[in-house]
């Protein structure tokens, strides 16, 4: 009788594992260049991931310079590995500390509150 090792199964499961972790390894690395080219564009970077359920996990990017931006990775792993090889200081959280290097301006102000406040509408794009 064969070993576990050595059924048809097993063989065609770690043969299609492969594919995926290379599709996994060129997602993480385009993501890493795009988190590169964040920081040097904002003197510098650092981060938070955040879960957003299915759609997968969000990288949020908060420049030296206060610019701040995201990026979306379809699972929380692919997400550790772009900001692993873009070597991004990553933050547990989203505390009040790492938020008030955040600057935003009238655009954002309008956008998240005012709107919902009776404010201005945003322009038409």
């Amino acid at each position: 009788m064969p070993s576990m090792a050595e059924t048809p199964d097993t063989a065609d499961t770690a043969g299609a594992a492969a594919p995926a972790d290379k599709k996994q390894s060129r997602t993480a690395a385009k993501l890493a260049r795009q988190i590169g080219a964040f920081a040097k564009q904002h003197g510098g970077a650092e981060g938070q991931l955040a879960h957003i359920g299915q759609a997968g996990t969000r990288i949020v990017l908060v420049g030296t310079d206060g610019g701040w931006g995201d990026l979306v990775a379809p699972t929380y792993a692919v997400a550790q590995l772009a900001a692993e090889k873009a070597g991004l200081t990553l933050h547990e959280e989203f505390d009040g500390e790492f938020a008030a290097r955040v600057k935003t301006g009238p655009y954002e102000w309008t956008r998240m509150a005012g709107i919902q406040l009776g404010g201005p509408a945003n322009p038409a794009a």
